[in-house]
């Protein structure tokens, strides 16, 4: 079995699921990032397949980022012309053949994210 990604965006200041959210997924080979995958979340805060299938998985640094600013307006979260958080990067590697959780707790003014399973 090759290693893959998914991601869960749970909406904590709602307490459901962030349906709607973008991310996209870039691969960082010295220190150029290589746009790998788009998606947005579907009904339950996932996307519908793995953001990084094991096809086109290889080991390496990668960066996921959630574009939680333009959920947070369209859900009326946030007003403000200047957002505490927009774009959210999260860093990481990946250098077995595993499956890879990376899950995204999100309010307008906070985030907590963790290797889940």
């Amino acid at each position: 079995m090759a290693g893959y990604l998914t991601t869960h965006v749970l909406d904590t200041a709602r307490g459901r699921p962030a349906a709607g959210l973008s991310l996209t997924l870039s691969l960082i080979d010295a220190g150029v990032h290589h746009l790998i995958a788009q998606a947005v979340t579907n009904h339950d805060g996932r996307t519908n397949t793995p953001i990084l299938p094991e096809k086109s998985f290889k080991p390496g640094q990668y960066e996921l980022v959630f574009h939680a600013g333009r959920y947070l307006r369209s859900n009326g979260l946030v007003t403000d012309d200047i957002l505490f958080l927009d774009d959210i990067p999260i860093r990481f590697g990946l250098d077995q053949n595993a499956h890879y959780h990376v899950p995204l707790l999100l309010s307008p003014f906070g985030y907590s994210t963790y290797r889940g399973s």
